[in-house]
């Protein structure tokens, strides 16, 4: 399914780094970047994760919450959040709902992984409508990071 702006967006409760159960409806009267990465500890995963990291202020200043969703194991996300120093919450899809119900997933993915998140990012606005989707088919490209500030600006 392609959700497009204008769209509610759908619902979710997945397991934080913490072991905590996360939904997106916690965070109702913020805005939300929800982001979907493939794979924790690879390249341009960190780069993109660690570049939201340096900019967090950005977020904090326009009252936006970050979650960053993979179908990575909770345990691996915590240690590459411990890693990496990240400063915002990650949560594990580990079973796919998600990131299917987003429309961002790779069926097959690269040397015969299935079931992977494909790189996207979706502003969600305190009322939970969808106010920016961007889903990448190449998983070697980042999120259009300028957009997503000009739109969070706005609101």
């Amino acid at each position: 399914m392609q959700l497009t702006v204008g769209d509610k967006a759908p619902e979710f409760t997945l397991r934080s780094t913490e072991k905590a159960e996360v939904s997106l409806g916690d965070y109702r009267g913020k805005n939300v970047l929800v982001l979907f990465f493939p794979l924790a500890f690879t390249g341009v995963c960190t780069a993109e994760l660690c570049g939201v990291r340096d900019n967090m202020k950005k977020y904090e200043t326009v009252n936006a919450e970050v979650l960053a969703i993979s179908v990575d194991s909770l345990f691996t996300l915590e240690k590459f959040k411990e890693s990496e120093n990240l400063n915002f919450t990650l949560l594990s899809d580990f079973n796919k709902t998600s990131s299917r119900a987003y429309g961002s997933l790779y069926e097959d993915f690269v040397l015969g992984m299935k079931g992977v998140s494909k790189r996207s990012a979706f502003i969600v606005d305190a009322e939970g409508t969808i106010r920016y989707a961007e889903v990448l088919e190449d998983a070697g490209q980042q999120p259009d990071f300028s957009k997503i500030h000009e739109v969070l600006e706005s609101l």
